[in-house]
């Protein structure tokens, strides 16, 4: 897909694997003094560091000592204009240990990556003076406890990475200081409470992500005001209501997913217009009803389109044809179809679609042969649910040509005539 923000989309992709996109020109100018005395500061965090990791199987701590000056330690960045601790960056060293609460004395730090390593405990109080810090990411790690009230100091912030972890406790209303924020992702955590509506006031957000905690209410319509947000994640938790019909007008959301919640309410029919750059937009395992908008075809980048086990009504559009890029069309455990016959015509459509690997229709009410077209949709696909319909007739045998199905259930249908032999062929003979 071509348009404006691919670039932006790159940026995204990097930070959410816990990339840095960090400036090292700051042109921080102390006196030497206190330069001197905020570099012995520095040193004695770091060494207060290592002593709490209490396994590094991949000896990084092994170069912490004092043959190397500290600005040369695995991990460690410093501004070469004065010489202080700049970044800490560990991602994915296998480390297992504490934070300590001196990692605040590096007063000079603009970003801590700690991503994807094993740190217990809780976040330290003490990183609200790191006044400086604009990178926060402790992704996947083990640490419990609430989220510090005091990072309400750190207004530098743009990017809060607190995902996988077990934290608990409401999302704090001291962190609405933290305007600055391109990305705000707190999902896979048991966090409790309400969505705040301030988050709408961060009007330079990216990325929110909130997935797999235990948030209740309703979703403020606040978020409305995100006028830059690309993915916005909520599946997972126990929402309620609708989704404001603000959100549905941020045309720079690619990435929608509410999945897994207890919202209701319709589908808009001019979701496909409203947001035309969508490649992800999933609301299964809701209880949504309406149709299927036919507008969604507008949104010609569009990968995953999932609302299954939700209560739709209607039939699949024949415009999802032109969704060239359509990977995962999932319309399980709805109430689509009537029982009549021609209800299956959309997958004379489907053919377009070559890159499909997931077809999703089974526990419907959908009527009807299935259309010898079958034989001609992508060869890629790998999973065709049609389970628990009204769909009579043959089965094809052109099916056969679906060579890479691992997964084809068609059972309590009303088929008849001889299963053909040449289903599963293809992977058998593979």
């Amino acid at each position: 897909m071509e348009h404006s923000s691919t670039h932006v989309k790159w940026f995204l992709v990097c930070a959410l694997h816990g990339t840095f996109v960090l400036s090292l020109s700051l042109g921080l100018e102390l006196p030497a003094r206190a330069a001197t005395s905020g570099n012995e500061s520095d040193h004695l965090a770091l060494l207060a560091f290592k002593s709490h990791i209490i396994q590094d199987p991949l000896q990084i701590m092994s170069s912490w000592n004092e043959s190397l000056h500290f600005c040369n330690w695995a991990g460690v960045t410093c501004n070469p204009s004065n010489g202080r601790v700049m970044i800490l960056n560990l991602e994915a060293q296998k480390l297992v240990g504490s934070i300590p609460s001196s990692i605040g004395n590096l007063s000079l730090l603009t970003g801590i990556n700690l991503q994807n390593n094993s740190f217990h405990g809780e976040i330290p109080p003490e990183l609200g003076r790191l006044l400086h810090l604009q990178h926060l990411n402790l992704t996947a790690n083990s640490l419990g406890g609430m989220i510090p009230t005091n990072l309400t100091h750190c207004t530098e912030l743009r990017i809060l990475k607190l995902n996988y972890n077990e934290l608990t406790g409401p999302i704090p209303d001291q962190l609405s200081s933290l305007s600055k924020l391109l990305i705000l992702s707190l999902g896979v955590n048991s966090l409790a409470g309400k969505i705040p509506a301030w988050i709408g006031n961060f009007s330079s957000l990216l990325i929110l992500g909130l997935t797999q905690n235990n948030l209740v209410g309703s979703i403020p319509d606040e978020l409305g005001h995100l006028s830059h947000l690309g993915i916005f994640q909520l599946y997972g938790n126990q929402l309620s209501g609708i989704v404001p019909p603000s959100i549905y007008n941020i045309s720079s959301i690619y990435y929608f997913s509410v999945t897994q919640n207890h919202l209701h309410g319709q589908i808009p029919t001019d979701v496909g217009l409203t947001l035309p750059n969508l490649q992800i937009f999933a609301g299964g395992v809701n209880n949504f009803k309406g149709t299927i908008p036919v507008s969604i075809s507008n949104a010609s980048g569009l990968q995953i389109l999932d609302f299954a086990q939700n209560n739709l009504t209607g039939t699949l559009p024949t415009s999802l044809g032109r969704l060239r890029a359509l990977y995962w069309l999932n319309f399980d455990d709805n109430e689509l179809g009537y029982g009549k016959n021609g209800e299956l015509n959309f997958v004379n459509y489907l053919v377009n679609c070559t890159n499909l690997f997931k077809l999703g229709i089974a526990r419907n009410h959908f009527g009807g042969e299935l259309p010898s077209s079958i034989a001609n949709l992508s060869t890629q696909m790998a999973k065709f649910t049609m389970g628990s319909n009204l769909i009579y007739g043959n089965i094809p045998f052109g099916i056969g040509n679906l060579v890479n199905l691992n997964n084809l259930a068609m059972e309590d249908n009303l088929f008849t005539g001889n299963v053909p032999d040449v289903i599963g062929k293809g992977r058998m003979e593979s």
